[in-house]
């Protein structure tokens, strides 16, 4: 099936203009087992550190990545970038520089209580999935839009516009038979020298996407139960 594709240009400061929604409205039948069913596969979404190298295919991430660019955004601003990263060295390079950040941090940096909070999930300084994943998605937030002639204009609610679209992205690359994870070297810096992006831009996370490896394990972990994180008034 075809998207028709419509480029965006900025909106500020023009009027406000309407169309139609009207979607279909699903059964409540229907709801309901959609509803369980992707209760059902979301459970079965792992955080994975332990990457196969084999590819996956490119229209998959890149759908993936359209998912996440539907995220609602402050102002509809859609502060986001996303960058995909496969080639090796580029990757290599990523890795080199996130484990010395990861040195200091482990070496003490972190502060004991953090690092205490890591340890059940038995995280350490070495990250083999920058380089052993067979692709990258580093994802920028853009402080403020930034035109060709140098303007700019502020966005708003950054921080949380990126949120949504990371965790759709995430949502999206599951449900597509894809692993990943979130990595978020501290201080992420090198990422805007290595991938040479605008002034405007801050790295928010890298995502290694890929399949899990042969021998992969992850920790022994429990998700908390419905009652524990739903108050219904």
């Amino acid at each position: 099936m075809s998207i028709p594709i419509e480029r965006w240009t900025p909106t500020h400061g023009e009027p406000y203009r309407a169309v139609p929604y009207r979607p279909v409205r699903m059964g409540a039948e229907e709801s309901v087992g959609r509803a369980a069913e992707l209760r059902e596969r979301m459970a079965e979404r792992r955080t994975v550190r332990r990457f196969s190298a084999d590819p996956v295919p490119d229209q998959v991430v890149r759908d993936a990545i359209a998912c996440a660019a539907t995220a609602p955004s402050g102002a509809h601003q859609q502060p986001w970038t996303f960058v995909l990263v496969k080639d090796p060295e580029v990757r290599r390079r990523i890795r080199e520089a996130a484990e010395e950040e990861e040195r200091v941090s482990y070496a003490g940096r972190l502060g004991e209580e953090w690092l205490a909070a890591l340890r059940p999930l038995g995280t350490d300084e070495v990250k083999p999935h920058l380089t052993d994943a067979p692709a990258l998605i580093v994802v920028f937030q853009q402080r403020y839009w930034l035109g060709e002639d140098g303007s700019r204009r502020k966005h708003y609610y950054v921080d949380e516009s990126v949120g949504i679209a990371v965790g759709m992205l995430l949502s999206a690359l599951h449900l597509s038979g894809l692993a990943a994870l979130v990595h978020t070297p501290s201080p992420m810096r090198f990422l805007s020298e290595v991938l040479g992006r605008p002034v405007n831009e801050k790295a928010f996370a890298v995502i290694p996407v890929g399949y899990p490896a042969a021998d992969c394990e992850v920790p022994d972990l429990v998700r908390k139960s419905l009652d524990q994180v739903l108050v219904e008034i």
